[in-house]
């Protein structure tokens, strides 16, 4: 009777945004539960997953672009780009998003654990968000992604040399620290923590099948995500293994170029 009440009490959660490996997969753990009950106890929420797939690919991922097809003139180099206005309301959606699809949750983490999360998530986008205004902002000055800071034409000349340091510093922020703290996971310096956070999350589906737990499928299309995007990844590292200039940039074992790199190596170069 206790193992059956146990097993009764394992319910399904939907997860966060693929985008955001740390918070999803702490409420994945909690998707897993009998296959006859998925379908009764944990309803899709199409809703917040239409959401959180919209405002990934507007805010997220259209906001370089926005920021490159919009006038210069519009947006001076000294004011917020267009860009950044996106990156600031991505900053409140997804946090809210992530909020909404853990009070659906039957059952939850620690207030505390969340609001952690949540914190860190928000600080980690709000220091990318400057960080990544600047850099692209250096674009307009010939900055070239695909070269590190004190390789760029527009930086190894600064007066006085601490001026590189900041710079790097700056780097940093944008592409290390943010990066971790946002949970981005198709940026090549935190690669890792996608790849450690997907096969956990496997190992753990592959353990509750064992008994008899299945995930719902708030729990399915969150683990069908990150094996998606593994596999995009994959792609993108295949197609860009053989790139001398980006070899260089991204050394070592662990290799996914940025697209900003490529671009500037290979796109904006050409015009």
């Amino acid at each position: 009777m206790e193992a059956a009440a146990r097993r009764r009490q394992h319910p399904g959660a939907a997860g966060g945004a693929a985008a955001q490996p740390g918070a999803s997969f702490l409420q994945a753990r909690h998707s897993a539960i009998k296959a006859d009950e998925a379908a009764g106890t944990a309803p899709f929420h199409l809703d917040l997953w239409f959401y959180f797939t919209l405002q990934n690919w507007i805010l997220d991922f259209g906001r370089p672009i926005a920021m490159l097809v919009f006038p210069l003139e519009w947006f001076p180099l000294n004011k917020p780009s267009v860009g950044d206005y996106f990156h600031m309301a991505y900053n409140i959606i997804t946090p809210f998003l992530l909020l909404k699809l853990m009070e659906r949750s039957p059952r939850t983490l620690p207030r505390a654990m969340i609001y952690l999360s949540i914190i860190t998530f928000v600080m980690g986008a709000s220091i990318h968000l400057v960080g990544d205004s600047v850099n692209h902002r250096l674009l307009f000055s010939g900055y070239q992604h695909h070269l590190s800071v004190r390789e760029n034409p527009i930086i190894r000349n600064l007066k006085p040399e601490t001026l590189i340091d900041s710079f790097e510093l700056l780097y940093y922020y944008d592409e290390y620290l943010g990066h971790s703290m946002w949970y981005l996971v198709t940026e090549g310096q935190i690669f890792i923590l996608f790849i450690f956070t997907f096969f956990a999350m496997l190992a753990l589906v592959l353990h509750q099948k064992r008994k008899c737990l299945f995930l719902d499928s708030n729990g399915l299309f969150l683990f069908y995500s990150f094996a998606l995007t593994l596999l995009l990844v994959a792609l993108w590292v295949a197609w860009l293994w053989n790139d001398p200039v980006l070899r260089k940039k991204y050394p070592g074992v662990i290799y996914v170029p940025e697209p900003w790199a490529f671009y500037t190596l290979h796109v904006s170069s050409r015009h």
